[in-house]
């Protein structure tokens, strides 16, 4: 219904801000109020209604993507906006978005109020559906080291592979079959080496 809204930021707080427009004040709830300012210049804000029976919702978001990534999050079975706007809060839609295909578990329950059930949900639900936020080839987004998997092993090997000489996107493909592995650094690099070759 309300594509966006034009105007000034009169009032931030830690859940919503204020934006004026016409002398109406709108509040709406966003991921991180902080990334708007009180600088008394226009701005354009990203707006999705929500309509419950009980509450009518305005949400704003910096982005036509993040509003675009917030709406694909509701899509998932037991998210709604207030799940969806906790996990934009603590992430960026591209890197969710490569987590998601990756179906990088230990990244999404990292989010507020998502266990590995809810993650399995949404990789359910939106793997492949996300191309949008990957850019043109998502394979060649780079791996997320550190939150990539709990155990330094797996780090270290895709490390390896790197000073070895692959591409980004020969790690991508090859990362999230490490993991279902417990092994040593070695045998995660000859692990590695192997589906590299098959692929």
């Amino acid at each position: 219904m309300y594509e966006y809204i034009v105007g000034t930021i009169k009032y931030i707080s830690p859940q919503y801000i204020v934006i004026e427009n016409n002398s109406i004040g709108y509040q709406l709830l966003t991921p991180n109020p902080y990334a708007f300012s009180m600088d008394g210049k226009e701005l354009k804000v990203y707006t999705y209604f929500h309509i419950r029976e009980d509450a009518h919702t305005l949400y704003g978001f910096v982005t036509r993507e993040e509003k675009q990534f917030f709406t694909k999050l509701l899509n998932v079975s037991g998210i709604g906006p207030k799940g969806a706007l906790a996990i934009l809060a603590a992430g960026e839609p591209q890197k969710i978005a490569q987590a998601i295909e990756q179906e990088n578990e230990n990244f999404l329950t990292k989010f507020p109020g998502v266990g590995k059930k809810t993650a399995r949900q949404i990789i359910l639900d939106l793997k492949g559906k996300l191309q949008d936020f990957l850019g043109e080839t998502g394979e060649d987004l780079p791996v997320d080291m550190v939150t990539l998997a709990e155990n330094i092993e797996v780090t270290e090997a895709l490390l390896a592979l790197e000073a070895l000489g692959y591409s980004q996107k020969e790690i991508n493909r090859v990362a999230p079959l490490l993991e279902k592995e417990k092994l040593t650094t070695d045998q995660y690099i000859k692990l590695a080496l192997k589906k590299l070759t098959s692929l």
